[in-house]
């Protein structure tokens, strides 16, 4: 998958070389205001898809943060469209001041995916979770159990991007994808598992600890 090593993820490239030309020819220009805005636009594409390296924690059945950003909900609702029953589930919200790469929660392999199509509310609200643009993955672990985790785009997110296919085998805290712009990740439960995760909680993707399967 991609990303696995830059320093950057490369979805940025085109941003950051687009403001990058243009600021060139704005100081060539001698247009000193612009140049300025146009440098602090290329900084900023360079610091949002930043793609740092992390520590992933060790031990069996853990469930880690796919998503830097804050804890908006943590509680038991209802999952219709793969578990058919009430499970636990984690959101986590992104701003646009977060690392917008995605990792994969635990080891396991991809069964099912989905892609809706939707609204560009802001992420941070309940109703995101069912009427935003979302893309997501069903992970089936080595002893069965299975955990869903959906990127949603958000208020000015207008690109869900997700490397896996159906088949692959995806490793804990591996890179899996990106949103751009502000977005959030939905991640769910299956029943019985241990979630530690708070409310309010600031989580590192790879890091951050948010439970335990069964």
């Amino acid at each position: 998958m991609q990303n696995q090593d830059q320093p950057v993820a490369r979805e940025g490239y085109p941003f950051i070389a687009l403001f990058g030309f243009v600021t060139l020819v704005f100081a060539l220009l001698g247009w000193t205001l612009l140049t300025l805005l146009l440098l602090s636009l290329t900084l900023f594409s360079v610091y949002f898809f930043r793609n740092p390296e992390r520590v992933i924690p060790e031990g069996e059945n853990l469930v880690i943060a796919p998503a830097d950003g804050k804890v908006i909900f943590v509680g038991e609702v209802e999952e219709e469209r793969y578990f058919k029953e009430r499970v636990t589930k984690v959101s986590i919200f992104m701003s646009v001041f977060n690392v917008h790469v995605n990792r994969v929660p635990c080891s396991g392999k991809v069964v099912e995916m989905y892609y809706n199509k939707g609204e560009f509310v802001n992420a941070s609200y309940d109703k995101a979770s069912d009427a935003n643009e979302q893309s997501g993955i069903l992970l089936e672990t080595d002893n069965g159990q299975r955990i869903l985790f959906v990127q949603i785009a958000g208020l000015i997110a207008r690109r869900i991007v997700t490397y896996p296919i159906i088949g692959d085998l995806l490793q804990r805290g591996a890179r899996y994808g990106l949103i751009r712009f502000g977005s959030r990740l939905d991640i769910f439960f299956p029943k019985n598992s241990d979630v530690v995760v708070t409310l309010g909680e600031k989580t590192v993707a790879g890091e951050t600890i948010l439970g335990t399967l069964p």
